[in-house]
């Protein structure tokens, strides 16, 4: 019964996380998504509207051509026409030919503005049509409005998507064919007063030349793009206000959106988180017993760790007890405690193996969770302190980016990378430990946590994400490569974090030491950068590490002089596997 209770309350968490993960993609995308709608359709309609000039000129010559053409072979223009000879029939038999002569006029225009535009089509629609489709599914208010998609449509239909038959059509064409007929109606030709002409062949011929030559391919030429202008400027202007319809809408949404993540972020996960720990420990107890203390080995701000006798068939075994003091502590702990258990195994990642919860500590008055993992041999303070060698310190440095790496694609931020949680085995390989603050981007509150001398800038902020573990790496890079424990002497004249943290927003970083290898201290550099967009993708980090230890183990390190590093250009590499929001893995999972 416990089991299943513990099923079904990390279930119910597990699908409050993802829906937190798609609510903050929600989020962060969709405005995103509206300026780039509003970007794609603004260079399409420049590249229109510079068409419309530039084509002006061919649209004369074209026109020029094709009324030559149809002088020089008039059979081939009244090719098809059905001859009628009646002599009262004239007038009709003239608008016939006319409309012959307008068609053959017009099938070349068009051509040439299909050509011109056609190309677009791909280079503007399709990527741009589904953005806009995405974002108008959720709204019902557009119903009976003209919506986004449907105005960048009718900008391309001004274009390319030209209906040379039905009148009703959106068509530049047709509006230059009705200026064009009433241009011809205004003319008084020779014949028309006349109704005792015949219309024979000659006759025929007559009409097409006097309609060839009463028209003039400059004017028609203007008429055309200054059409195909209106039509495309209109339909631009639409578009404006549909997306700005759109976008009020969707701000609103999104408000109720936010709202809901903050439920699930500090109500409904952490009650069910809590939930899941009390079911998840009975089941631990139940099987495998309360685990037996030998000796503490270490105390820290949120807990004393123990070993203890072999549990779980684990040995070496130790405990950390944690005692919440009240609900909100509670709530933080069952936070960890999951995100903790749930995390895979990794060579890089300290596995917590279970958690009892002993309800007679303190009298029973206050009960304590003990999390139980496996025991190392230290951690990377007691590690440096007493001494490791160049070679040594390269390999836990390119361990634990391996580690944080790991948690990030994972969706989890540590946002406490230290000396103290990192943890050395007997063969001074490195794991990361204590996820007390280890939590997905998408649950994050911008509540300030961490230790303050590896805290990034905009950690003070309340709006950060994963590059805070970039920053606070940078920070312990710079312990490894020191060699020792002692604080940066730029960092050791404050009398109060507030004094640390008002220095570090103004740009004092720890000081570079005349023993640093200018590569280390251009990746440190680089790693506590003040503006997150600047430092490193991990997947840079690495590799680079992986040089140096390369280097190290053939050559001293050698003492240079620190200077600053060239301007860095954040790079592409494993840009995909560093993303950090990668909800989908949770999914996976």
């Amino acid at each position: 019964m416990a089991a299943l209770l513990s099923e079904i309350h990390s279930q119910c968490l597990r699908r409050f996380i993802l829906s937190a993960f798609d609510m903050a993609r929600e989020i962060q995308i969709t405005p995103r998504r509206i300026l780039y709608a509003q970007d794609i359709e603004m260079k399409l309609y420049k590249k229109l509207m510079k068409i419309a000039g530039e084509q002006q000129e061919k649209i004369t010559g074209i026109i020029q051509k094709t009324l030559q053409e149809m002088k020089t072979n008039v059979s081939e223009v009244l090719e098809g026409y059905n001859k009628n000879e009646d002599p009262q029939a004239t007038k009709m038999a003239t608008l016939e030919i006319q409309q012959l002569v307008l068609k053959r006029l017009r099938n070349s225009v068009a051509t040439q503005i299909v050509q011109s535009v056609g190309c677009l089509q791909e280079s503007f629609t399709g990527t741009l049509q589904r953005c806009l489709e995405s974002l108008e599914k959720n709204c019902h208010d557009l119903e009976g409005n003209l919506s986004a998609s449907d105005a960048v449509k009718q900008i391309l239909s001004a274009a390319y998507n030209i209906d040379l038959k039905s009148s009703a059509s959106f068509s530049v064409v047709h509006t230059f064919m009705d200026r064009l007929r009433t241009l011809l109606s205004s003319f008084i030709l020779p014949w028309s007063s006349s109704t005792q002409i015949q219309c024979n062949a000659h006759w025929q011929v007559q009409v097409v030349t006097n309609i060839i030559d009463s028209l003039s391919a400059s004017k028609l030429a203007k008429t055309v793009s200054t059409q195909f202008q209106e039509h495309v400027k209109s339909s631009h202007e639409a578009f404006q206000s549909a997306i700005r319809s759109l976008e009020n809408q969707l701000s609103g949404q999104l408000e109720q959106t936010e709202e809901q993540r903050i439920l699930i972020r500090k109500r409904h996960a952490p009650r069910f988180a809590k939930l899941a720990l009390e079911s998840t420990s009975l089941c631990d107890l139940i099987v495998w017993g309360m685990p037996k203390q030998i000796r503490e080995i270490g105390r820290g701000q949120y807990g004393v760790v123990s070993s203890c006798e072999p549990w779980a068939e684990i040995e070496p075994c130790a405990f950390k007890s944690v005692v919440p003091p009240d609900d909100r502590h509670w709530n933080d702990l069952a936070m960890e405690f999951y995100y903790t258990r749930t995390i895979s195994e990794h060579p890089r990642i300290v596995k917590l193996r279970g958690s009892v919860i002993d309800y007679t500590y303190g009298g029973g008055s206050s009960p304590a969770v003990l999390l139980i993992m496996e025991r190392m041999t230290r951690d990377l303070h007691c590690g440096l302190r007493n001494g490791l060698s160049w070679v040594k310190r390269l390999q836990i440095a390119i361990d634990v980016v391996e580690g944080i790496r790991y948690l990030h694609s994972q969706g989890l931020v540590h946002r406490d990378i230290k000396l103290k949680n990192v943890l050395l085995d007997c063969e001074d390989r490195a794991k990361l430990t204590d996820f007390g603050f280890c939590i997905p981007e998408a649950m994050m509150s911008g509540s300030v946590v961490g230790t303050p001398v590896h805290m990034a800038p905009e950690l003070l902020s309340g709006r950060y994400d994963s590059s805070v573990d970039v920053y606070a790496f940078g920070i312990l890079f710079w312990y490894i490569c020191a060699g020792q424990v002692r604080l940066p002497n730029h960092f050791d004249q404050f009398q109060n974090k507030e004094q640390l943290w008002n220095s570090v927003r103004k740009g004092i970083r720890p000081e570079c030491l005349a023993h640093f290898n200018q590569a280390c201290w251009n990746l440190m550099e680089q790693c506590w950068a003040a503006e997150p967009s600047e430092r490193p993708l991990l997947g840079y980090v690495q590799p680079q590490l992986e040089v140096i230890y390369k280097n190290s183990k053939t050559e001293s390190p050698g003492k240079l002089t620190c200077s600053h590093s060239p301007s860095y250009q954040q790079p592409l590499i494993n840009y995909q596997e560093d993303c950090y929001y990668t909800y989908m893995h949770f999914r996976e999972y």
